[in-house]
């Protein structure tokens, strides 16, 4: 994203704030869906950035929800049912059959269990108005995730017994950051081995929808084979080569989303202690998150919004910090992990700058512990070439979240009850 559209963000919005550049995201699709070639379809796991979905239920062929705040999420933005591929380790049985009663069967259902599998056979017995659902059992990769091949298998074989239900395909994902394309190459040779097994036993398994947990390079000096046009190309290529002829989907959060992402977060305090230079911020880990990143261990792309800008609206402090030095960027938590940069070189750091965390696209802006110590929720705003500034979120307060109110005290005291539990002697 152009420098003058950041500094127009923070200006616009403050901080701390997330910017989701949708020109980027755009370009990012493409870039993977050519890389994989028509024969494969592309699945959003947009558990990476709920604030994409509507965008991405544009560009992709799929969006993988999750949760049932994922699914009202995809109903309020009105996705369309034939897009939704409703997926999730725990699927409790109101909340399928809430899901079911709304898509019928115009979407797509993973099994992560016997106990799914019966929810949805319950559910078809007792709907035969709606017509076939179509599952997708998952086979696990040694997780908590999906099932053995034993049991995939007999569900599979169970499925071909009900008149209204279809095992359309199997799901498949083993985890993240994936950087050494050898992986997907031996999880697709794996796969293709298991549908042989079933195409033995006279089971049709037509589709594949394969969690790829393609990698993304977030760190200066660090490389990711998956992510490249190589690497995407080696997929492909894996994937043509498996002896199972039937269709895949390849399904990404992070790789889409990840390189349309910046945190924008403000300078508020810097000194030097025992030859140490500290940044204090007014963001921190709790907004802030690079998988495999330990106490800042490792470089991200960061850059320093110019001070002629940012001086404009903010004080700045006496002592200057303009030259060039080695710092220790820490964020606003009382706690010895908030360390955003370990060790980073910049040049222009003073109180009221605003640094700027690159490639903060997908989880890396999603997985804090947003309620710690009580600060904001940073404001979200997406922006495109075509539609301007959108704001999503405006920044929010977090304090009432996690705290009674007195008046509630009072009330509880004359009812005698505290938590929902009658008391005899609360005081």
């Amino acid at each position: 994203m152009r420098e003058e559209l950041l500094q127009e963000a923070f200006r616009k919005y403050g901080t701390p704030l997330y910017v989701f550049d949708l020109d980027i995201l755009k370009e990012q699709t493409e870039r993977i869906r050519a890389g994989f070639g028509p024969g494969i379809s592309l699945c959003y796991a947009m558990k990476a950035n709920p604030f994409l979905t509507g965008y991405m239920a544009q560009w992709a062929d799929r969006i993988e929800v999750c949760s049932m705040g994922e699914f009202r999420i995809c109903r309020r933005l009105q996705v369309p049912l034939e897009k939704l591929f409703i997926s999730g380790v725990m699927k409790k049985r109101d909340d399928i059959r809430e899901i079911l009663s709304y898509c019928g069967n115009k979407c797509a259902y993973t099994v992560e269990s016997p106990l799914h599998f019966q929810y949805f056979a319950e559910w078809s017995e007792e709907h035969p108005e709606d017509g076939v659902l179509r599952l997708y059992p998952r086979l696990t990769s040694g997780n908590q995730f999906g099932m053995d091949e034993d049991t995939v298998l007999e569900i599979l074989k169970k499925a071909k017994e009900l008149p209204r239900i279809e095992a359309e395909g199997i799901h498949y994902f083993s985890g993240t950051q994936k950087k050494n394309l050898k992986r997907h190459q031996k999880e697709l040779a794996y796969l293709d081995e298991f549908l042989k097994k079933a195409a033995e036993e006279q089971i049709d398994v037509r589709c594949l929808e394969y969690g790829s947990g393609t990698a993304v390079p977030y760190f200066r000096d660090k490389t990711a084979e998956t992510f490249e046009e190589a690497g995407l190309k080696g997929l492909q290529d894996a994937v043509k080569g498996m002896q199972w002829k039937g269709h895949v989907t390849v399904e990404l959060g992070r790789a889409l989303a990840a390189m349309c992402g910046y945190y924008l977060t403000k300078v508020e305090d810097t000194k030097t202690s025992d030859g140490i230079h500290y940044c204090i911020v007014d963001g921190g880990c709790h907004q802030l998150n690079y998988d495999g990143q330990i106490k800042g261990m490792y470089e991200p792309y960061v850059k320093v919004l110019p001070k002629e800008v940012s001086v404009k609206v903010a004080e700045v402090s006496e002592n200057k910090n303009t030259e060039e030095k080695t710092w220790k960027v820490c964020g606003s938590l009382c706690t010895l992990n908030d360390v955003l940069c370990n060790e980073i070189t910049l040049k222009g750091l003073e109180k009221g700058v605003i640094l700027v965390f690159e490639r903060t696209g997908a989880y890396s802006a999603m997985e804090g512990m947003a309620l710690f110590l009580s600060h904001e929720l940073p404001g979200v705003v997406l922006y495109s070439e075509e539609e301007g500034w959108i704001q999503a979120r405006v920044q929010q307060e977090t304090y009432e979240l996690n705290m009674v109110e007195q008046l509630q005290i009072q009330n509880d005291r004359k009812r005698g009850r505290k938590n929902g539990r009658i008391i005899s002697d609360f005081k």
